[in-house]
This record gives C-alpha cells, sequence and structure tokens, in this order.
C-alpha cells in the first residue's frame, strides 16, 4: 500500500519532502505534480524501480524515460549543449517543456534512445518538483502518468491512489497541476524539431 501525502504546492512541507526524498533513495516509485501534469518516477540509478513503471505503464523498452532536473546546470551534467540550444533552453525553463537532446556518458545506457544515443531532459515550474530535487542533489528519472489504453494524463491525486495504491510507494497530492503532457522539442537534428504539441507553446520552435 502507498503512503499518501498532502503537499502544499507553493510552500512545500520540508518535513514530507525528506521523507519523499527517502522513499526515491531506498527504491520507491513515487507520483508527484509538475507544471503539466502528475508524472511518475524513481531514482536515477535504480534499474528495478524503472522496470516497475514500465510494468505500470505497459511501456517497451523503447520507451524514452525523461531526466527531470532542477536547472540547467544539472541538464549540462547529462546532455550536451551548444551555444544557441543553451540561450533556447535558458529562455523556456522552468517550463512545460521536455527536450531530447544528445546525451553525456552520465547517463545510464538504459536511458537511452536506442539508435541515437539521446535523452530526454525537463525542468518543470513547480514548487514541489523544485523541493524534491534540491533535497535528492540529482534528476528523478520519470515518465508522465498515462494508463494504457489512456490518451490523456491522469490528474486526480484520489484516483491515482484507488487506482494504483498497490503499485506505488507514495502519492504525492499537490493539487490540480494540469492534465497536459509537456511539448516535445527534439534538438539532436541540424534545427530544432518540435515532436509533441502540448502545453508549452511550440511556436518559438518551429522555423
Amino acid at each position: 500500500m502507498s503512503q499518501f501525502f498532502q503537499i502544499h504546492p507553493e510552500t512545500p512541507q520540508k518535513r514530507l519532502i525528506n521523507q519523499a526524498v527517502e522513499i526515491l533513495r531506498k527504491g520507491g516509485v513515487i507520483v508527484y505534480p509538475t507544471d503539466s501534469a502528475y508524472a511518475i518516477g524513481c531514482h536515477l540509478g535504480d534499474k528495478q524501480a524503472a522496470e516497475r513503471i514500465k510494468r505500470i505503464r505497459k511501456l517497451d523498452d523503447k520507451h524514452n524515460f525523461t531526466l527531470v532536473c532542477r536547472d540547467l546546470s544539472d541538464i549540462g551534467v547529462y546532455a550536451k549543449v551548444d551555444n544557441t540550444q543553451y540561450r533556447l533552453l535558458k529562455n523556456f525553463t522552468p517550463g512545460p517543456y521536455t527536450f531530447i537532446l544528445d546525451a553525456t556518458s552520465e547517463v545510464p545506457r538504459r536511458l537511452l534512445h536506442p539508435k541515437r544515443r539521446s535523452v530526454g531532459v525537463r525542468v518543470p515550474d513547480n514548487a514541489i518538483v523544485q523541493a524534491l530535487l534540491g533535497e535528492l542533489g540529482e534528476p528523478i528519472m520519470s515518465s508522465t502518468l498515462i494508463l494504457p489504453g489512456d490518451k490523456d494524463p491522469m490528474t486526480d491525486p484520489y484516483d491515482i491512489r484507488d487506482t494504483l495504491e498497490r503499485d506505488l510507494d507514495l502519492i504525492i497530492d499537490g493539487g490540480f497541476c494540469g492534465m497536459e503532457a509537456t511539448t516535445v522539442v527534439d534538438f539532436t537534428g541540424d534545427a530544432p524539431s518540435v515532436t509533441r504539441i502540448g502545453k508549452g507553446d511550440p511556436a518559438p520552435f518551429e522555423g
């Protein structure tokens, strides 16, 4: 049975944040709010927890997990960013975007695109996530919480608990945070390419 924390969306309680981070560090799978929808995540280095997420969402081995980062300095550890890309990322982070970038050697091989050695990274504009990442000190390996057969993410923490409490270690109720996935921008080609339109405005990345 999962734990259920109600965390204030603007002033997260440090005691609960610390407990959530301990659950992550011990191999837990958590659901947490972002600036676009609820996400499911685990510790970056935990292969068993990642396999649990794949089972919950019925994902195949080709699914790209996203590294949810605190800021641009985190992104620079895990992804190769040139000056032009850096300026764009600086303007649009934090925000409801996922950026596909060429990965550095810091990224575990199982997280990479099987052919291109790329990785998705994102910096959410959400106080709860920022507090989690600040305490954890590294990215959370994540995926939008969309259940098999559904097109849209789950939005209600109580529905999430009713549906998934036996599969999760923690659900963080941060209130309603939206029901759209992020806009995905691929930076691995010669020019940025929008591969999914979501909550973030795609216009700045379209030719």
